[in-house]
C-alpha cells in the first residue's frame, strides 16, 4: 500500500496497525487475494513485527484475512453469507431504532440530518464514493445516537465488516444518488413523526443491497468466496 499510516507512537501501536489495515481492506485498497507481509508492513509503518503480527491475528478473527499453510497470510474473499446476515441484522435493529426515534425527533435533529444529506449530495457530485460511504455510516450512527442507542450501533459496527466491503464496491459501481433519496425519505418519516413511514423507508433503504449483490457477484466472482 502506498498510503502511509498516521501512527501515534505514544500509544499502543498494534491497534493502530489493525485499524489502518482493516480500513484498507474495507475500502478495497487491499483487495481479496492480496498477500500480507509482516516484514514489509512493519518497515512501512516503522514498528517491529510483533504489533503487525497481532493485527494479522485480529484480522483473521474478523474473517478479513486468512492464513494459508506454508504460504502466508492473505486478504480473504468476501463472504456472501456474512454480508446477508449483517444486512438482516441491520434491518431488524435499525427499523426498531427509527420507530423509536420517530416519536421524539425534534427540529434540531432534523436540521442536523438535512445537513448530513447535503454533505452526501456534495460527495456524490464530486464522484467521491469513499467519502459517501463514510457519510452514510455517520448518518446511520447519528440516528442510533439520537435514539439513545449508541452502544447498539457499536455492536452493529462490529458485525458488518463484510457488508462494508461490498458497500464500497457498490458505491463505485452503481448510481448512489438513489441512496440519498432514500435517506431523505427516512428523514421525512421522522419529520412527520410517523413511525410506520420511517420504518418502511429504512427497510427499503437497507434492502437496496439485495438488488446490487447478485450483479456484483456475477461481474466480479473473484472477490467472493465460492
Amino acid at each position: 500500500m502506498s498510503m502511509q499510516p498516521n501512527i501515534d507512537f505514544t500509544l499502543s501501536t498494534a491497534p493502530q496497525v489493525y485499524d489502518w489495515l482493516r480500513d484498507a481492506i474495507l475500502r478495497g485498497a487491499l483487495p481479496p487475494g492480496t498477500r500480507l507481509s509482516e516484514t514489509e508492513i512493519a518497515t512501512q509503518v516503522g514498528v517491529s513485527r510483533q504489533p503487525v503480527r497481532e493485527a494479522f491475528i485480529r484480522l483473521t478473527a474478523d474473517g478479513l484475512a486468512e492464513v494459508r499453510p506454508q504460504r502466508g497470510t492473505y486478504i480473504r474473499r468476501i463472504s456472501v453469507s456474512a454480508v446477508l446476515s449483517a444486512r438482516l441484522i441491520r434491518e431488524a435493529v435499525e427499523s426498531d431504532l427509527i420507530r423509536m426515534l420517530a416519536k421524539q425527533a425534534d427540529d434540531r435533529l432534523l436540521a442536523h440530518l438535512d445537513r448530513e444529506i447535503e454533505e452526501q449530495a456534495q460527495a456524490v457530485a464530486r464522484n467521491d464514493a469513499e467519502t459517501f460511504v463514510r457519510l452514510d455510516d455517520r448518518f446511520h450512527r447519528l440516528l442510533a445516537v439520537a435514539a439513545g442507542q449508541e452502544a447498539v450501533w457499536e455492536v452493529l459496527e462490529g458485525l458488518k465488516s463484510q457488508m462494508n466491503r461490498l458497500r464500497y464496491i457498490t458505491a463505485r459501481t452503481f448510481d448512489i444518488q438513489k441512496l440519498i433519496g432514500q435517506h431523505a425519505e427516512i428523514v421525512e418519516g421522522l419529520r412527520n413523526h410517523d413511525p410506520g413511514l420511517a420504518e418502511a423507508a429504512m427497510r427499503r433503504h437497507l434492502r437496496e443491497l439485495l438488488n446490487d449483490l447478485p450483479e456484483i457477484a456475477r461481474a466480479r466472482p473473484e472477490l467472493f468466496i465460492p
